[in-house]
């Protein structure tokens, strides 16, 4: 069976890395976050400590000495974060949604 081969932009990529190298999450729950699998993202992580970028065109810009970050390094962060907090609010939505959607099917049902 052959299997598909999912492709990621850079932008995509670079997020992911930068969460991880930046906000010191584990990669674990940076994939699951991200709905992909832990082995790509380290693959990302490691490329891109390796080689200090992570495409050839574009690169991640190091944290600052004493673990403070730049003004460009916030407001991506933040970016994401709202990115994030938006997505949570949405999952919340659509469970709320389906409970509801379970009680009417046992109401009616009966």
């Amino acid at each position: 069976m052959a299997s598909r081969k999912r492709i990621y932009d850079a932008e995509f990529r670079e997020g992911g890395v930068r969460i991880v190298t930046e906000a010191g999450k584990p990669i674990s729950e940076v994939a699951e976050d991200l709905g992909i699998h832990p082995g790509t993202l380290h693959s990302w992580v490691s490329r891109v400590r390796r080689s200090g970028s992570p495409s050839s065109d574009r690169s991640v810009a190091e944290p600052s000495p004493g673990g403070r970050l730049r003004g460009s390094e916030r407001a991506e962060l933040e970016r994401l974060r709202a990115g994030a907090g938006e997505k949570d609010k949405g999952i919340r939505e659509l469970g709320v949604e389906r409970d509801v959607c379970k009680r009417f099917v046992a109401l009616w049902v009966k």
